[in-house]
């Protein structure tokens, strides 16, 4: 069978696994106390470490292919009351779970939104207000953050490497004017040299793009230009996604017509587009949608197996507790996931009345754990034990992938060649015991091409 014919035969809608199970999976939401528990289990565990994820939502216009979830405003004075919020917030936490400050503070990433929507001045506060509560761990934290380089500034860059900040994530998607146009993004390419160079200058240890492949008007020859400025501005990893087509989540995308979208082999032709210069240059492709230069630790990792996946994507360091603050903001113990309100003035109202505001979560059992093993194993080493742990995957399934090449089976593992990589997602369905108790009629997740 052809990559055009496995394409056309795979594309169908299926998860990212960024967790197991997946949101829309989860269930059994943990109560108050027991979501307490599961974070003063995981500090009290010998190895115990701690990550810290913080949503900062706002954003002055909508790009129109974007999935998160952002309040899009031009009023700053919103700035300081939510950075109070999320600090409250903290307190909160570590008034009903004092164990949280005696692990090991290691990473904190600002995410959004567009993080950089708030000040220098407001940014400070929040890092510092932060640091007084959970004072990071000598040697070993690092701080990151995703920018938007339309509004970032000099000063910003520089008052957050002052607070050991040492990597930078720049959004840039596509560098094609008419691309550009359409998704609502105009961002000329000298905006992200820019930021680029005053990162490298400030000190920042890791620059990071993010593109995304899929999106309306992208064709070969303008993603061969994109191609060819990612590697003359010479970051040290990337992310490549593919454009997540949720209409039904975001109706910001149903001004895009069938007709723009590129999908299927035609939408695959982009990826590859991209991925052949970069691995000419250099890069090493990482797991799903991820590159780094071989000197960066994110190859490291990966080389060495220990690379790891999460809410936040790809990372070297795995933490035992991922604590999410902000609104909307998803949080991670080794047995529970937890998600805060998705409407902000819901989760201010919450936390100002001294609550955790639960949105929803899903307390893991025995066979979670296992499976999210696995699929962990398959996105992130592109090989899984045949059977461990009393978790078995779907026979039919596996079947039919390895008679379409998709996987090997080696020894007493399963392995996934080169010609399956596109496929992970696919592949990682055959050890998801959720996924076929899915209303089929309900539109749930983007198609996997």
């Amino acid at each position: 069978m052809t990559l055009s014919e496995l394409l056309k035969k795979y594309d169908v809608p299926f998860p990212r696994y960024t967790s197991y199970p997946t949101v829309p999976q989860w269930h059994d939401t943990p109560s108050i106390d027991e979501w307490a528990m599961s974070l003063a289990q995981a500090a009290a565990a010998p190895s115990a470490s701690l990550s810290m994820y913080v949503h900062l939502p706002f954003c002055e216009s909508l790009c129109s292919f974007c999935g998160c979830n952002n309040v899009i405003t031009r009023d700053h004075g919103r700035e300081a009351p939510y950075v109070d919020t999320v600090l409250a917030e903290l307190r909160t936490y570590l008034s009903r779970v004092p164990a949280l400050a005696r692990q090991p503070f290691q990473q904190l990433h600002l995410g959004g939104g567009t993080p950089t929507f708030l000040s220098a001045a407001s940014l400070v506060k929040l890092v510092r207000g932060i640091y007084a509560l959970l004072p990071p761990d000598p040697g070993r934290f690092e701080g990151s953050i995703e920018v938007d380089p339309r509004v970032t500034t000099d000063d910003q860059l520089a008052a957050l490497r002052d607070l050991d900040f040492r990597r930078v994530s720049l959004g840039v998607q596509d560098v094609d004017a008419e691309v550009q146009r359409l998704v609502n993004r105009i961002q000329p390419i000298e905006m992200t040299d820019r930021i680029c160079a005053t990162a490298r200058a400030l000190g920042y240890e890791s620059v990071n793009l993010d593109l995304i492949y899929g999106l309306p008007g992208q064709t070969p020859a303008t993603i061969a230009r994109l191609a060819g400025e990612v590697v003359r501005l010479n970051p040290d990893r990337l992310a490549v996604y593919s454009f997540a087509r949720v209409p039904w989540i975001k109706p910001a995308q149903r001004r895009f017509k069938d007709d723009q979208i590129p999908a299927g082999a035609e939408k695959r032709a982009l990826y590859e587009a991209i991925r052949a210069p970069l691995v000419a240059a250099g890069y090493v492709e990482i797991g799903l949608d991820h590159f780094a230069r071989p000197s960066d630790a994110l190859a490291t990792a990966a080389d060495e197996g220990r690379l790891h996946r999460n809410f936040m994507g790809y990372t070297e360091v795995r933490t035992t507790t991922l604590l999410g603050l902000g609104v909307s903001a998803i949080s991670e113990t080794p047995d529970c996931y937890h998600q805060n309100e998705k409407v902000l003035t819901t989760y201010e109202h919450r936390v100002h009345a001294g609550e955790i505001p639960t949105l929803r979560g899903h307390r893991l059992s025995a066979d979670d754990r296992g499976r999210r093993d696995r699929i962990a194993a398959l996105m992130t080493r592109f090989r899984v034990p045949i059977s461990a742990g009393g978790i078995v995957a779907d026979a039919t399934r596996m079947a039919e992938l390895a008679a379409d090449g998709l996987i090997e089976v080696a020894g007493d593992e399963i392995v996934v060649p080169g010609r399956g990589r596109p496929f992970l997602r696919n592949i990682a369905t055959a050890f998801d015991a959720h996924l076929p108790g899915q209303d089929p009629t309900r539109p749930t997740y983007s198609t996997s091409a």
